[in-house]
This record gives C-alpha cells, sequence and structure tokens, in this order.
C-alpha cells in the first residue's frame, strides 16, 4: 500500500478538520504500541512513539493521510481514555476531544494490545467500559490489533488465542474474530503494505457490516450540530464583519454546549465505572462463593476419604488379630 499524500493536522480552536472516508480511533494502554500502530498505518512518524514507563500521548491526536485508492483516512490516537490511571475529568475532556475530531462519527475502535504481554482482566474490562459508555452498538465497529507481530507471528497467535483465559476469548468471540497482528518495527515495505491491506481489509468488511454509516450517538450529534451552525456562517454570504461577530456568538455558545458534553461525558463515564465495579463486585462475591463451596466439599471429600482409611485401617487390624487368635488356636490343638 503506497500512499499519495501525507497531511498531519493537529486538532485546534479553528475547528478546521479534514473530512474523511474513514475514522479510526486507537485505543490502549501505555506501553501497547497504539502510537506506533497510528505512524504504520498512516506511513510516517506522525505520533510520537517510545519505549517509556509514563504516557508518551498525553491528549488526543490526529493524523490524516489519502490512500492510493483516493480515499482520506483519519487517525486518533488517544492517551489511555480507559486506563485506571487516568480520572474521570481528564478522560471527560479527551474523549469529547476525540468526538470533535471524529465528528462524523467513527468507522472502527482499533483496541490495541501487546501480543508479548499477558491479556489480563484488566484489559478484559477496557473492553467493557467501552461498550458499556458507547452502548452495544460500538462493538460492531471493534478490531483487536495485536502489537510486536516481530515477535509473535499470526500462527503463533493463533495458537495463543485458542488456549487463552475464558475472559480473552469471549473478547475475541465479542468482536467476531476480528483481529490483525502487527509488526511496528519492520522496515520491510512489502511486509508493511501487507499487514496495512489487511487492516483495511477488516475495517472495510466492518464498513461494509454497518451499511456503510460510521458509529454515532447522541453525543456525536450535539457535537456535530456545533460544527454545522459554524460552517453555515462561511456559506450563508454575511460580509466578514459579520461572519467575525457570528463567529463570536457561535464560539461562546460552542464553548457553553462542549461544556455542557463534557460534564454528560464525565457522569456517563462515572455511571459506566460504577457499573462495572458493582459487576465486578457481584463477579467476586459469586467466585468466592464458588471456591467456598468447593472448599467444603474437598473438606467433606477428604474427611470420608479419611473415615474410609480408618474403617480399612481397623478392618485390617481386626483381620491381623483373627489371624493371629486362629494361629494360637491351631497351636494348641497340635500341642493336645
Amino acid at each position: 500500500m503506497t500512499f499519495e499524500l501525507s497531511v498531519f493536522r493537529e486538532y485546534d480552536d479553528d475547528w478546521v478538520l479534514p473530512s474523511a472516508d474513514i475514522t479510526l480511533v486507537l485505543v490502549g494502554k501505555l506501553g501497547y504500541g497504539k502510537s506506533a500502530t497510528g505512524n504504520s498505518i498512516l506511513g510516517r512518524e506522525a505520533f510520537v512513539s517510545e519505549y517509556s514507563h509514563a504516557s508518551v500521548t498525553n491528549t488526543c491526536q490526529l493524523g490524516s493521510t489519502t490512500l492510493k485508492d483516493g480515499r482520506t483516512i483519519n487517525v486518533i490516537d488517544t492517551p489511555g481514555l480507559f486506563d485506571m490511571s487516568i480520572t474521570s475529568d481528564e478522560a471527560g475532556k479527551e474523549i469529547v476531544k476525540c468526538m470533535n475530531m471524529a465528528k462524523d462519527g467513527i468507522h472502527a475502535v482499533l483496541m490495541v494490545f501487546s501480543a508479548t504481554s499477558r491479556f489480563s482482566r484488566e484489559d478484559a474490562s477496557t473492553v467493557e467500559t467501552i461498550k458499556v459508555f458507547f452502548g452495544e452498538r460500538i462493538v460492531d465497529h471493534m478490531i483487536l490489533v495485536f502489537t510486536y507481530g516481530d515477535l509473535v507471528g499470526e500462527s503463533k497467535l493463533k495458537k495463543m488465542l485458542n488456549n487463552a483465559p475464558e475472559y480473552l476469548q469471549n473478547v475475541v468471540e465479542l468482536c467476531q474474530n476480528r483481529v490483525v497482528v502487527f509488526d511496528n518495527v519492520t522496515e520491510d515495505r512489502r511486509l508493511q503494505a501487507q499487514q496495512l491491506d489487511k487492516l483495511l481489509d477488516v475495517v472495510d468488511s466492518v464498513c461494509a457490516k454497518n451499511g456503510g454509516k460510521p458509529f454515532s450517538d447522541q453525543m456525536f450529534t450535539s457535537i456535530k450540530e456545533v460544527h454545522d451552525r459554524e460552517k453555515e456562517v462561511h456559506t450563508s454570504g454575511y460580509s466578514d464583519e459579520q461572519i467575525s461577530e457570528l463567529k463570536k456568538e457561535i464560539h461562546r455558545t460552542r464553548d457553553e454546549q462542549l461544556a455542557h458534553i463534557t460534564n454528560m461525558v464525565e457522569e456517563k463515564l462515572n455511571c459506566t465505572v460504577e457499573k462495572l465495579q458493582q459487576q465486578l463486585m457481584e463477579e467476586q462475591n459469586a467466585r468466592l462463593e464458588a471456591e467456598k463451596v468447593a472448599y467444603e466439599a474437598r473438606l467433606k471429600s477428604e474427611a470420608e476419604i479419611q473415615k474410609l482409611k480408618e474403617s480399612l485401617k481397623k478392618a485390617q487390624m481386626e483381620n491381623d488379630e483373627f489371624r493371629r487368635m486362629a494361629q494360637s488356636q491351631g497351636s494348641k490343638c497340635a500341642i493336645l
């Protein structure tokens, strides 16, 4: 896959965002290679990517390019929006910023995981958090991307997934086996093109399944209305002075609306976290109860086994005693 044009536009206050045929959002934890994957998709170093114990991406960033087939693709790199380390206030602002960048909706959410790291329950809960936050329909737009393909190839990853914990298999099943392996360190252009083609094929299948429509909800709709209102000003035939005044008013209204939307997002995020915590607590209680039942059953079984051993031992002792008595009686008879 080659690129005819590469343009990087970072979100700014002028709201000049490129319209896209495809909008992808990268979601993943620190160290999983999220930004590096974005760079591989764009074919250049659009996002800062380096090995670090601190998050390199601390705010949403947008990269854009035009593919050889003429389609424009927007890639939004996000900080750890659903990491435990980020506060609801920070996450809320970044989620709204992400929706600003993807004002027309999201075609695919790329859930980035490391193929070399153990897939944890926290990773599974990240998927669950996004599902609860955005609603069940977001699942139809999810694709799992496993990085470090240079160390773990497709065949090895497939074996790993077949033997993976149940919660990982559930995530794969939830995404209907939409799994892609990415090697972000290779300099082999042929391999780079092949893996990008594979990813875009999966993205196209997601788009086709959803009738070509990106994911959108009420929050996206509210933000798009703000964008459309500002766009109307530039196409309505007003004078420069009138446009300047209207833009001031629109910016004021926009800030108020965004503040309201951000509060809505934070409230929803808090509710989502509380709901998942409740689910986790119920699962833990159920697991503890199951472990208690199993432990009691094991104790009962061990007690029964011990009782049986004692019965066998007693029977053996009685049998030995009977033999000694029989031998003793036999000796007496011989003497007589």
